[in-house]
């Protein structure tokens, strides 16, 4: 596999370098670049994939539909389509920035940290999922406040940017479900 570069960044936001996926995350992460996509379909379902195993943070955890990083000099939205494709096998036929601003630190059970300023997309597609098992165990298109209710009761099941994520995507059923 060709080496795939992530964007470090400053507090701010400012690029500072890149550094090899592969050995950016770690004990100490620095910031970088990332964003987050939920697929939603026309009743209004979200799908939820569910980690692989053989990944290196939260592996086996369900969270959003899909996310990643962008790489040097690649636009944000090139990025989420790239991997759409690469990881779901789908083409989206819409896209919308929702959370602009989104970032997080979390620490996993092995100590592994996420350091990402992750801006957050919506989208939508009219293809059937293919999803790559290597990145994806299940899939599953589900009501967003029935999530909502299994986040708050099982928060360890999920990933933390999901957790975080879909109350300010989805505050209707976040104040429905409280």
């Amino acid at each position: 596999m060709p080496q795939e570069l992530v964007v470090l960044l400053a507090d701010d936001g400012t690029p500072i370098g890149t550094a090899d996926k592969a050995t950016v995350h770690d004990t100490d992460t620095p910031l970088h670049l990332a964003f987050s996509c939920h697929i939603f379909d026309p009743s209004g379902r979200v799908l939820v994939t569910r980690r692989a195993i053989s990944k290196l943070t939260w592996p086996g955890v369900w969270t959003n539909s899909f996310c990643g990083h962008p790489g040097p000099g690649e636009s944000i939205d090139d990025a989420v389509h790239r991997r759409a494709e690469q990881e779901l096998g789908i083409q989206l036929d819409s896209l919308t920035l929702a959370l602009p601003d989104f970032r997080y630190r979390a620490v996993d059970a092995s100590g592994i940290v996420e350091h990402e300023i992750c801006p957050v997309y919506v989208a939508t597609t009219p293809d059937p999922l293919d999803a790559r098992p290597h990145e994806v165990m299940d899939a599953r298109w589900v009501d967003p406040g029935s999530l909502l209710t299994s986040i708050e009761a099982t928060p360890w099941a999920f990933s933390p940017w999901l957790t975080l994520q879909l109350p300010l995507l989805v505050p209707s059923a976040a104040a429905a479900g409280a």
